[in-house]
């Protein structure tokens, strides 16, 4: 079996860590070089990093900052935020990003994803999708959450593997921040509709809740931010608490004397 991943998140806003709740309220988090070297030290399996104003700023993701931290860090890397051509994903991977994931560029421009999985391969493409749950419907949202779309979860998640991303990036709005644990019948529905990996992101808050999206919600990996930026739950004392509850992660490995 697939070892399942713990993914922090570093929101990155004129050039700092920040966290809110439901997408609002943002506040500081800290250094995202200092605290991308952490978790890589804590026993993270990857990071994603997210200029989240990049989109909405009509400017494009902070490529010395991507360089900065990649050479702090020693595990896969992946980089979003305003990215809209092959041309801006040819300098984030330049600068040390391992995958790149796209967002509000997709949906507005489907065929994008094909440009790109032909490219760089399916392997580097991340498609992340920030979805409300509104009146019974997951609705897919763009730009940072602020623009909602008439566009169904589900079927963009299925047109998003027909066309090649190697990975889904699933966000709840209703749950980011809260930490009131994960959506996971939503998730749960997605692993049925898709083949590819889904990250499971948005309302975690202790080690029950990633527990749950392994077990209820099928996800493949996990990603966090609040918890782990203000060290709440520690990334080996939450893999431990996995593994006793039979979950496979990748476990620390002993230095011998």
């Amino acid at each position: 079996m697939l070892t399942k991943r713990i993914i922090p998140c570093l929101d990155i806003k004129n050039g700092r860590t920040v966290k809110g709740v439901n997408f609002v309220d943002l506040r500081d988090a800290g250094d995202p070089v200092e605290l991308a070297e952490r978790y890589a030290e804590e026993g993270a399996d990857e990071l994603v990093f997210l200029d989240i104003s990049a989109t909405e700023e009509e400017r494009k993701t902070l490529a010395r900052l991507v360089k900065s931290v990649a050479e702090r860090v020693n595990i896969p890397f992946t980089v979003g935020g305003g990215i809209s051509s092959a041309s801006d994903v040819s300098i984030l991977l330049k600068n040390g990003a391992d995958k790149i994931s796209v967002n509000s560029s997709a949906v507005k421009n489907p065929s994008l994803i094909d440009e790109l999985v032909a490219k760089f391969g399916s392997q580097c493409i991340v498609v992340a999708i920030d979805a409300k749950l509104l009146k019974g419907e997951w609705k897919v949202h763009l730009v940072g959450g602020k623009v909602p779309t008439d566009l169904d979860l589900f079927d963009w998640a299925r047109e998003v593997e027909k066309r090649g991303a190697g990975e889904i990036l699933f966000t709840s709005m209703n749950h980011d921040g809260t930490k009131n644990g994960f959506a996971n019948k939503a998730l749960a529905e997605l692993s049925q509709c898709v083949n590819i990996p889904i990250i499971a992101s948005g309302g975690a808050g202790k080690p029950q809740h990633f527990l749950d999206t392994f077990v209820e919600g099928k996800a493949d990996a996990a990603l966090a931010a609040s918890v782990f930026h203000f060290k709440e739950i520690g990334i080996w004392d939450l893999k431990e608490y996995l593994s006793k509850n039979n979950i496979p992660v990748r476990k620390r490995v002993q230095v011998q004397p």
